[in-house]
């Protein structure tokens, strides 16, 4: 069973589709090395705080609270006030 030329060559557009294809998933890949490599160097930023002598997770809880909205952070600061003084906390 012969397979004629053309069947063997790809049609343009399905060429393209693969291209394009295989370009979005090597995009993919290098951000998410890069994302890693950020991710580590994040880490050894938080080992140097902790080498002289900060607290990691208020390091951390302070980057999360800086990253809230000011009206949204005041908002959870009130309803952990309250639930605290429920629970005779304060």
């Amino acid at each position: 069973m012969a397979v004629s030329a053309a069947a063997v060559q790809e049609a343009p557009a399905t060429k393209f589709a693969k291209d394009q294809l295989k370009a979005i998933i090597e995009r993919i890949e290098r951000l998410e090395e890069e994302k890693k490599t950020i991710s580590d160097d994040i880490r050894d930023v938080y080992a140097e705080a902790k080498g002289n002598g900060f607290d990691v997770k208020a390091l951390r809880a302070i980057v999360r609270l800086r990253k809230q909205d000011a009206n949204e952070r005041a908002e959870q600061e009130t309803i952990l006030e309250t639930y605290m003084q429920a629970l005779g906390m304060l």
